[in-house]
């Protein structure tokens, strides 16, 4: 991370995991979001918010039904 902004995007598995837990924590359990509104948090972060959307999904951080995201997995703080 630069300046609250993601440098790159970690090639290997296990760097990836601990980056997209992180992101994930960015969005609150619960809560359904809209693709815009994913995109645009993570936008923030890294400009191929695309890739990191999908990562997040692949990783099973994030579902997605009828366009819609929500979070489903990552650390949770109690």
């Amino acid at each position: 991370m630069h300046n609250g902004r993601l440098v790159q995007i970690p090639v290997r598995q296990a760097k990836r995991r601990l980056l997209l837990d992180f992101i994930c924590q960015s969005f609150e359990p619960g809560r359904r979001y809209s693709e815009a509104e994913v995109n645009a948090v993570l936008r923030a972060l890294h400009d191929d918010y695309a890739a990191l959307r999908r990562y997040l999904v692949d990783g099973e951080f994030l579902s997605r039904e009828d366009g819609y995201y929500w979070r489903s997995g990552g650390t949770v703080e109690i």
